[in-house]
């Protein structure tokens, strides 16, 4: 006969600590706005150490994804983003419009950058859809996908503003006359005669310093925290 091994009460107590506490929040439902959850995500985060961060932000995820609007997903990086923090419950979309059509019914689409689609172009033209996050949101990276769904975004003390333009001019120079103009870009893609950038802060669709900006068709499509 094997030896039954010996309980720790002390970690058992503590474990299911944590599941009176899943429990809790998952009767308390889901924040109001992508503004006021990443303002108390980072509060929740205050003073951790990078493991205890990395491991708070799954449970944290998982809760959202329990309580919060349906997720689909589009591309290889944001199926593996997606799992990483929300666990496994998106529904996989074959295509960016299959993904988009998701978000416009009120649910959230988690869309890869890559330069073989524009769609990020396409919320120039539906304002309904935002950008409310960017994946991932944590360290100096830029970020390899966009979390989109029909929600108006409010500033959260640390964002960064996703703007598309038509111009022909090389990101160099388009990144020097924002900065003419007092923002501060980083270009992330192109594509089907679009670009993306993303802008340090928060900045509004209607921020003066855009007003001369360069392209026939540029505009703010969100914006998402950084932690």
């Amino acid at each position: 006969m094997l030896p039954t091994p010996e309980p720790d009460p002390e970690r058992q107590a503590l474990d299911r600590a944590v599941v009176e506490a899943v429990r809790a929040r998952l009767a308390a439902g889901p924040h109001p706005t992508p503004e006021v959850e990443a303002i108390a995500l980072r509060h929740a985060l205050a003073g951790l150490s990078a493991a205890e961060a990395a491991a708070a932000r799954c449970v944290l995820g998982r809760l959202d994804s329990g309580g919060g609007a349906a997720l689909t997903v589009w591309g290889p990086a944001s199926q593996v983003l997606a799992a990483d923090r929300f666990g496994l419950t998106a529904r996989m979309a074959a295509t960016p419009e299959a993904a988009l059509a998701a978000a416009r019914k009120g649910g959230r689409a988690l869309m890869d950058l890559t330069g073989g689609s524009a769609w990020w172009g396409r919320l120039l033209a539906e304002p309904r859809l935002r950008v409310v996050g960017a994946l991932p949101d944590h360290g100096p990276g830029l970020p390899r996908a966009l979390l989109v769904q029909p929600a108006d975004t409010g500033p959260t003390g640390d964002d960064r503003t996703f703007w598309v333009t038509d111009s022909p001019l090389a990101d160099a120079r388009i990144v020097r006359r924002l900065g003419d103009a007092g923002l501060a870009a980083d270009p992330l893609i192109t594509a089907g005669g679009l670009k993306l950038f993303a802008l340090a802060g928060y900045v509004q669709a209607d921020d003066g310093r855009l007003n001369d900006a360069p392209g026939s068709l540029h505009g703010v499509i969100g914006a998402a925290p950084v932690f």
